[in-house]
């Protein structure tokens, strides 16, 4: 269930990535150069909204693993357990 949830909270963070590094962006009228010349427009970024994208994306990166990682930790874990029979355990010791 725990991984369930990581991967959940991975799927939310790198919404929340999208969403901010799309309003990161704005454009901006640029004055011209010299005499005659039209006004040009420029992207500008905002470095606070920038930052947060990037956390948000090594957020849902390190949950994406740690999700996937134990989901199939937990089927190899299971898979095991249907293998293992009682002949196959080794003999416990007796105490002296």
């Amino acid at each position: 269930m725990r991984h369930v949830v990581q991967l959940l909270l991975a799927a939310l963070a790198l919404a929340g990535a999208v969403i901010t590094g799309l309003d990161s962006r704005s454009v901006v009228p640029v004055s011209p150069v010299a005499d005659g010349q039209p006004s040009t427009t420029s992207v500008a970024f905002d470095p606070p909204l920038m930052f947060l994208s990037w956390a948000l994306l090594t957020a849902a990166g390190v949950l994406l693993v740690l999700g996937v990682a134990g989901l199939l930790r937990g089927r190899q874990a299971r898979a095991v357990a249907a293998i293992r029979t009682p002949a196959s355990d080794p003999p416990a010791l007796e105490p002296t």
